[in-house]
């Protein structure tokens, strides 16, 4: 399959649909503020850019795939509410070694990790990286220093979750990082991350449920009890921190 047909899969599943886009907007609300300010970092299709301007945020959309980055530009080409930045996002600036995936973008990585953790991991049969990319690469502190510190942001970069928060000098007021059960070592390296900025609050969402799998908000030691015994057919999901635990409530 190629890039545009890819492409054009995804959109089909995450625009297509009116229902999730209301359970979208839904899910987020009790993050993003009208007016206010959100990154999506690594956007693919935009579905969740979109969501977050329908609750009325600016949105900074990061996404360092040119496809893709074509595809986002095209669509938020008449918002001037939407902030395309075409890069990748770590530790430092400079450049990364994409790892391109171009039946399945969605999973495309910078992160030699992730392609040695996926190798013939159950649930991740059949996925290929055929093509590298040299891509820029900007810290989520130069793009707070140019746009301005968020409310929310979404962090989706499959395996680089730890170097995108080695990236953020201070907590935002909340924050979302996806994790793989493939990379369980990623996981808990970024949840001490984040407490070590100051979060004390946690909860976690599989996949697209888009609901927490937690009760109530949970501390870091507790989430990573949480992490630690996921079976690994639960795949991947999100970790969520946030400075205001009621957000974080069930």
């Amino acid at each position: 399959m190629s890039t545009p047909a890819a492409i054009a899969r995804s959109v089909a599943i995450y625009w297509g649909d009116a229902r999730r886009r209301a359970a979208l907007d839904r899910w987020y609300r009790r993050f993003i503020r009208p007016h206010g300010l959100a990154f999506d970092v690594g956007a693919h299709v935009g579905d969740r850019t979109a969501c977050f301007r329908r609750l009325g945020a600016r949105v900074v959309a990061i996404e360092p795939q040119p496809a893709l980055a074509r595809f986002l530009r095209r669509r938020f080409r008449a918002d001037p509410a939407v902030t395309l930045v075409p890069q990748a996002v770590g530790a430092r600036p400079g450049r990364v070694v994409l790892h391109v995936n171009d039946a399945n973008p969605t999973v495309s990585t910078a992160s030699a990790a992730f392609l040695r953790a996926a190798a013939d991991a159950p649930g991740w049969e059949g996925q290929r990286w055929t093509r590298r990319l040299a891509v820029p690469a900007t810290t989520l502190a130069a793009l707070i220093e140019r746009h301005g510190a968020p409310d929310f942001i979404k962090i989706d970069v499959e395996g680089l979750e730890e170097d995108v928060l080695a990236g953020l000098p201070r907590p935002v007021a909340a924050l979302s990082v996806e994790f793989t059960t493939i990379q369980r070592d990623v996981a808990l390296a970024a949840l001490a991350r984040l407490a070590a900025l100051g979060y004390r609050a946690f909860n976690a969402s599989l996949g697209e449920s888009l609901r927490f799998a937690l009760p109530a908000p949970q501390d870091a030691r507790a989430m990573r009890a949480w992490i630690e015994a996921l079976p690994v057919e639960a795949n991947s999901g999100d970790i969520y921190a946030s400075l205001t635990p009621r957000a974080l409530a069930g």
